[in-house]
Order: C-alpha cells, then sequence, then structure tokens
C-alpha cells in the first residue's frame, strides 16, 4: 500500500492515523518533496476523475487567479496546473498494488475498501 499527500496536511494525518490504528503498513509518498508525474495524475483521473482530483475546497486553489482558475476546463488542462500547483491535488491518494482506490479520507470507505 502507498499513501501519496503531504505530511502536514490534517487529512493525510487523520488517514494515516486510521491505517496504522488498523494495523495497515504502507509506504508515504510526499508529493511536495518527491514530486508527482502526470502519468499518476492521468491514472488518478481516470479512476476518480479529474473534478475530483483537482481539489477546488482548499486554499491553494482559491489562491490561484482567476485566469488560472478559469483556465481550467478538462483533464489537460486540470493537470497542467496540478503539476505547477501540487497542494492542488486532492489528498491523500491510496494505492493498493499499483491501483489508485481511495482519495481523501472517510473512515467508511476506507474501512469498506481496505478490510476486504
Amino acid at each position: 500500500m502507498k499513501i501519496y499527500g503531504i505530511p502536514n496536511c490534517s487529512t493525510v494525518k487523520k488517514a494515516r492515523t486510521w491505517l496504522t490504528d488498523n494495523g495497515f503498513e504502507y509506504e508515504f509518498h510526499d508529493f511536495k518533496k518527491q514530486g508527482i508525474t502526470t502519468e499518476k495524475l492521468l491514472e488518478w483521473c481516470e479512476v476518480f476523475g479529474w473534478e475530483t482530483v483537482l481539489n477546488k475546497k482548499g486554499t491553494t486553489w482559491k489562491k490561484l487567479s482567476f485566469e488560472q482558475q478559469s483556465s481550467v476546463k478538462d483533464e489537460a488542462s486540470a493537470i497542467a496546473v496540478l503539476k505547477e500547483n501540487l497542494s492542488a491535488i486532492k489528498r491523500p491518494v491510496v494505492e493498493v498494488d499499483g491501483k489508485a482506490v481511495l482519495i481523501s479520507f472517510d473512515e467508511e470507505k476506507y474501512a469498506l475498501e481496505l478490510k476486504r
């Protein structure tokens, strides 16, 4: 299992705590320090949809200029903005066996998806 996120993000902290408390071992990928590939963003957009991967509720999105925000019209334009503003990626993203299965944190969804 691999978790992608930013260590000081409160949602990432909740997810990591839940995983640890429930006995899951995982590798953590800090995409602010380690980066994220376009291919990985494309994979996540295929699974969750670009509208979900792009976190429009976060402060990073809200701080973008009107021009930057209005330039996002489809997956390609969303990925271009995400590559330049990594904190605008909804997080965490959880991958199991190399496949993205969860985004953000919802205890019920984590229990359903991971405790099979």
